[in-house]
């Protein structure tokens, strides 16, 4: 199964490792892992043949890549045409792996013109993953973007901080949008609607869709920009 926007997803991890050290991208016959000894988050896996494999095979050749790299914790995502939160999947065993978050993959058409905002600015991946949840900011410390072909990241400013943040991959015609966030304090105040509407913008000069992965907390600000579910991701956890 390969759900909307995967394909998105994986071509930006592999872009991502021009941007960390000692990170690459393995493929597997069943899964596709992401490898990122410096960046924690990233060290993820994605079944890609969920009708013919077993957990133990998979789990065992993952286990045995990522003990190799250093990485002491990492997840395999399961993919499912399943579109609610709520509903059960059926699985109840992956190896030795622990069940964590599920987050709903999300589609959208970019068929509008959308609204631009003053207070977005250009940025490094790692500024705006650090706005989008670690803390703000000040304007004036926000650095430039990291000039990698298909990567573009952005910070919200308010009060003269940058307190929000989003970054996306586009390869071709699907964008791929991630780690959209608001610091707490900052919060309910419109900026992550605000922001992701520019990313949005700013896609749709080249892409006809684009796709998100959403937590339970973003679900209503997603579907309040037009996005869809089209399916989900089961994380399973090793620690």
């Amino acid at each position: 199964m390969t759900l909307p926007g995967q394909v998105t997803l994986l071509a930006c991890r592999r872009r991502l490792t021009y941007l960390s050290p000692g990170a690459r991208v393995v493929t597997f016959s069943h899964a596709v892992a992401a490898v990122f000894p410096s960046w924690p988050p990233l060290n993820n896996a994605i079944l890609v043949d969920p009708a013919d494999w077993t957990p133990a095979a998979a789990v065992s050749g993952l286990t045995r890549l990522y003990a190799a790299a250093g990485v002491g914790a990492w997840a395999l995502w399961l993919p499912s045409s399943v579109t609610d939160l709520d509903v059960p999947d059926g699985v109840t065993d992956v190896g030795e792996l622990r069940r964590d978050t599920t987050t709903i993959v999300m589609r959208a058409s970019l068929s509008r013109r959308r609204r631009t905002r003053g207070a977005v600015r250009p940025t490094s991946i790692a500024a705006a993953t650090r706005a989008a949840g670690a803390e703000p900011i000040p304007a004036a410390d926000v650095p430039g973007p990291d000039r990698v072909p298909g990567l573009s990241a952005w910070v919200l400013g308010y009060d003269g901080m940058a307190v929000a943040g989003a970054w996306s991959f586009l390869p071709g015609s699907d964008c791929g949008i991630y780690t959209v966030g608001t610091l707490p304090r900052w919060r309910r105040r419109g900026c992550a609607g605000a922001l992701t509407d520019h990313v949005l913008d700013d896609a749709q000069r080249w892409a006809r869709t684009a796709t998100v992965q959403a937590t339970r907390m973003g679900l209503p600000l997603f579907l309040s920009l037009g996005f869809a579910p089209v399916g989900r991701y089961e994380e399973w956890v090793w620690s």
